[in-house]
């Protein structure tokens, strides 16, 4: 592989693969440490990912071990959430995206609750969008145990936020 079909075929996961290290990790230069790292041990097994039948999966997987090794190399494990996740799209207008971040990390607070497999399962479902038999790949899970996290963690936040709503 060249470095041009690396880059068109692996640098489009990047962004997921930095959202979910920052989900894990709960700090951004970590998070970006990581994603760097990830990148660099992909273009060292190159030659392995044209065997790889669903890459994203794969690479998702990849970024996840990363982030489990680190967490139980750090000694108090897991921290505090201060970062906010770096979107990139085209530039909202600002009250557009005071908006979005607000309601993001009123989110983030809320799966922050949840149990970890429930909320990785959530972040790659419901926030980047894979699809179950994906997730299942990535996180290494049975699809039944995929599916039963997910119902759970949208059980748990439609009761917490049904809770929170002010009843008019």
């Amino acid at each position: 592989m060249n470095p041009t079909d690396f880059k068109n075929t692996i640098l489009p996961y990047k962004d997921k693969m930095f959202r979910l290290a920052l989900r894990l990790l709960n700090k951004r230069e970590e998070a970006e440490d990581l994603v760097q790292e990830a990148l660099i041990k992909l273009w060292q097994q190159q030659d392995r990912l044209a065997e790889v039948q669903n890459l994203e999966a794969w690479v998702i997987r990849l970024t996840k071990n990363q982030c489990i090794d680190r967490l139980r190399g750090s000694k108090n494990g897991h921290k505090e959430w201060k970062d906010g996740l770096d979107w990139a799209d085209s530039t909202p207008l600002p009250d557009a995206r005071t908006e979005s971040a607000d309601t993001m990390n009123k989110l983030q607070k809320l799966m922050e609750r949840l149990p970890e497999n429930q909320r990785l399962v959530m972040q790659l479902r419901d926030v980047e969008g894979m699809s179950y038999q994906e997730v299942a790949e990535a996180l290494d899970f049975p699809l039944a145990q995929v599916k039963i996290n997910l119902f759970r963690a949208r059980q748990t936040m439609k009761s917490i936020l049904s809770s929170r709503t002010p009843q008019v």
